[in-house]
């Protein structure tokens, strides 16, 4: 039968619990949480993988065997413009803009797919090892997440792999869906936490823990899956988030706690 993530959340998380999280009692990372200024409606049939604004367009990967898909939508009115399914048993996973160039990985199939970022149409494959979590675009190179504490460089063009760096504390994060930010930072769901950490490429440094926990209450959660989805709203110092099987997004701020 096939595994998905959610029949691993339970496992994870109770590893997670039990060892604290993102760092101990004695963790010097600065910690922020969110602040709502907006809410939008969020297709909660979405079982969300990968998040991306450029420009006006709001790019969102959807994963699951047989469920999986890429869409875009103009991020102002919420109308979708293109939509491309992905054949079973393909599971979508992250997903970013490069140039001229949509980038869409898959879970555990091995397989990057390069799109047309208008018309979502698959243009080529390229094959890779290990896992595929999340992915995002800065300074001219992709960045990618495998679901480990590790981040890798791939060519924009290629997919061929540039360098990686490993995170410098908190490394048994499991890095999901990414966010190449304005300030330089990558952004990064810990899966299955409520936590998202802002992340120095370069380095591996962990500059800040933002703790997302209060979007949803417990008693809205019933049915629904992880945080997972995180995007920097053009121009501005918010940034989109949701889950996936989530029925709401929310822009947000991060603030000190």
């Amino acid at each position: 039968m096939e595994r998905t993530r959610r029949s691993l959340a339970v496992t994870v998380l109770v590893a997670v619990l039990a060892t604290g999280g993102c760092g101990g009692s004695d963790d010097a990372t600065p910690r922020l949480k969110v602040q709502v200024v907006g809410t939008r409606p969020h297709d909660p049939r979405a079982f969300t993988e990968g998040l991306e604004i450029d420009g006006a367009t709001l790019y969102e990967s959807s994963g699951l065997a047989g469920q999986s898909n890429v869409r875009a939508t103009d991020f102002a009115t919420g109308t979708e413009t293109a939509r491309a399914d992905l054949p079973a048993p393909l599971f979508g996973e992250g997903l970013t803009r490069a140039g001229a160039t949509l980038w869409q990985l898959t879970w555990q199939d091995h397989i990057a797919i390069a799109r047309d970022p208008v018309t979502l149409a698959e243009r080529t494959r390229v094959a890779y090892d290990g896992e595929g979590w999340g992915l995002c675009f800065r300074a001219g190179r992709l960045v990618m997440s495998d679901g480990t504490g590790k981040l890798t460089f791939r060519d924009p063009g290629t997919f061929a792999i540039t360098g990686s760096v490993t995170l410098t504390s908190h490394q048994q994060a499991r890095l999901n869906e990414l966010d190449c930010a304005a300030d330089g930072s990558v952004y990064a769901n810990d899966w299955p936490t409520d936590n998202i950490l802002r992340i120095d490429p370069d380095t591996g440094a962990v500059l800040a823990i933002i703790d997302a926990s209060k979007l949803l209450p417990p008693t809205a959660r019933v049915g629904l899956d992880a945080l997972n989805g995180i995007a920097q709203i053009p121009g501005t110092d918010r940034f989109l988030l949701t889950g996936k099987l989530w029925p709401t997004s929310f822009e947000v701020r991060f603030v000190a706690e």
